[in-house]
């Protein structure tokens, strides 16, 4: 089979790689992370020889995927990484049937957290012609490079359809947004019901939610929130309180906070995704911690609050929580919901987005970031959500959950569960059903015969996933990303 996308097959379908998804300045591979892709490529040629194939349909296939994780299991454990790991057959990278009875699952799959980036819309006028230059997927055969910004051809509703419903096993999806000005949106409500509506010509009506911005430190965004209701019926509302036009965030226990909950409250529309963690800066680092969550979850216990990253914060090292917890990442978070009485399975969700992708590269804070997550927030109210498109298709790090494990000796020291097969469902898309008032029953069974579910099937006849990252990889292209909005995510 001859393949239009990298034919020499030196693209892993699993990446471990310094991408951003530019709310934090890209981190360094560790020397274990260099050495987990470099164990993975040597093993994807030696296993592809074994089986007669060639590299990329070896990659393509899950034993690509298997061996891939093989590969980092072992350079993690050269490096005492053990706390996690990836629980394959050692002959799945050979064995199709091992591999598959690992990968290939039919989980009904609910991302709560996806991005798109709209080319032909107002923010063009003001954003540089470097926007997005940067990311791999501009290099499309569609960017004629005949303007300044033709680059940005290969970023169309289209292909976020490919990425995320072609390229990946997700059937439902929530379009959320990133935080600008009202006069310079990088995906505004319209552009986020245009790609809603390219999903329903294929028969998806279910398949895409979308969020509504709101962010109330911002003159107008509270006022229009009873329009973005009735003309767009958005599922949810989205805010960053890390952010302001000012370059102030705010808290949601306090004004302007309380005003947004309460009129969500009163337009019936009470589910509030709010980003914490992966503060923008330090002038953002103090309203990107978590203190606030557990005192508006009591005061409100009528309203579903959606923790964006759970309040990760990249680079601290996510260890177990002992007595008040600590003063960084998710520990701010469990801390606010023990200080403030509220028990696991309440009304807060842990939305696990670029923390569970950035810790992708250590499996032993990823041990004690999802086990403090299950344990605290609880086993019914850890959600599932990639950030993607900024890390490309969602697919690896589907795959990578869905082999994940901690190890008995963590789970018994510190509490934390094991993760079968059932709680890798509920996290998967089960959780949020109960927020977005859903039935994932109802969604699979109109998903199996429509438009997407049939082109998907032949597709997959002759796949070809990119295996690329979007986001920025350097701090050049962190700051060059920064530009459309005037740097006030910094």
């Amino acid at each position: 089979m001859k393949h239009r996308i990298d034919p020499d097959g030196q693209r892993l379908p699993i990446k471990l790689d310094t991408t951003s998804n530019g709310e934090f300045v890209p981190v360094p591979l560790s020397g274990t992370n260099r050495a987990a892709n470099r164990m993975a490529q040597e093993a994807a040629s030696r296993n592809a020889r074994r089986l007669g194939l060639k590299r990329r349909d070896f990659l393509l296939s899950t034993c690509g995927a298997a061996s891939t994780l093989l590969a980092f299991n072992a350079a993690n454990a050269a490096a005492g990484r053990t706390g996690g790991y990836f629980d394959l057959h050692a002959d799945a990278a050979l064995e199709p049937q091992l591999a598959q009875a690992s990968l290939d699952k039919a989980e009904f799959i609910f991302d709560v957290q996806g991005h798109f980036v709209d080319p032909n819309r107002q923010w063009l006028e003001t954003a540089p012609a470097t926007a997005f230059k940067f990311a791999s997927k501009t290099r499309c055969a569609l960017n004629t490079g005949d303007a300044a910004l033709s680059h940005l051809a290969c970023l169309t509703p289209e292909e976020f359809v490919k990425d995320v419903f072609m390229d990946s096993d997700t059937d439902m999806m929530v379009l959320s947004f990133v935080p600008s000005r009202r006069d310079a949106q990088p995906l505004t409500i319209q552009s986020a019901d245009a790609v809603r509506r390219i999903v329903d010509r294929m028969e998806g009506t279910h398949r895409l939610l979308i969020h509504g911005r709101v962010n109330p430190n911002q003159p107008g965004d509270v006022e229009d929130m009873e329009e973005l209701r009735d003309r767009w019926g958005i599922a949810a509302w989205k805010t960053y309180t890390q952010w302001g036009p000012d370059g102030k965030g705010y808290f949601l226990s306090d004004e302007p906070g309380t005003r947004l909950i309460e009129n969500a409250r009163k337009l019936d529309v009470k589910v509030v995704c709010v980003h914490k963690g992966l503060p923008f800066g330090k002038p953002s680092y103090e309203h990107s911690q978590c203190s606030d969550i557990g005192v508006v979850a009591r005061r409100f216990p009528d309203v579903s609050f959606l923790i964006y990253h759970s309040g990760f914060v990249p680079g601290v090292k996510e260890g177990p929580f002992v007595g008040r917890g600590a003063d960084d990442g998710i520990d701010t978070l469990i801390r606010s919901l023990v200080e403030n009485g509220i028990g696991p399975n309440s009304n807060v969700y842990a939305e696990l987005g670029s923390t569970r992708r950035f810790l992708m590269r250590d499996p032993d804070s990823a041990a004690h970031a999802l086990g403090k997550l299950l344990r605290y927030c609880g086993p019914d109210n850890v959600v599932w959500g990639t950030d993607s498109i900024w890390y490309g298709s969602p697919q690896d790090q589907i795959q990578a959950l869905r082999t994940f494990q901690i190890t008995p000796e963590l789970r018994e020291k510190y509490g934390y569960p094991e993760i079968t097969p059932r709680l890798r469902a509920k996290i998967f898309g089960l959780n949020a059903t109960r927020p977005y008032g859903i039935s994932a029953q109802e969604v699979k069974m109109r998903a199996r015969g429509d438009r997407i579910a049939r082109e998907r099937l032949a597709y997959l006849e002759r796949p070809e996933p990119h295996y690329r990252t979007y986001g920025p990889k350097t701090r050049r292209e962190f700051l060059n990303l920064l530009a459309w909005n005037g740097g006030s995510r910094a």
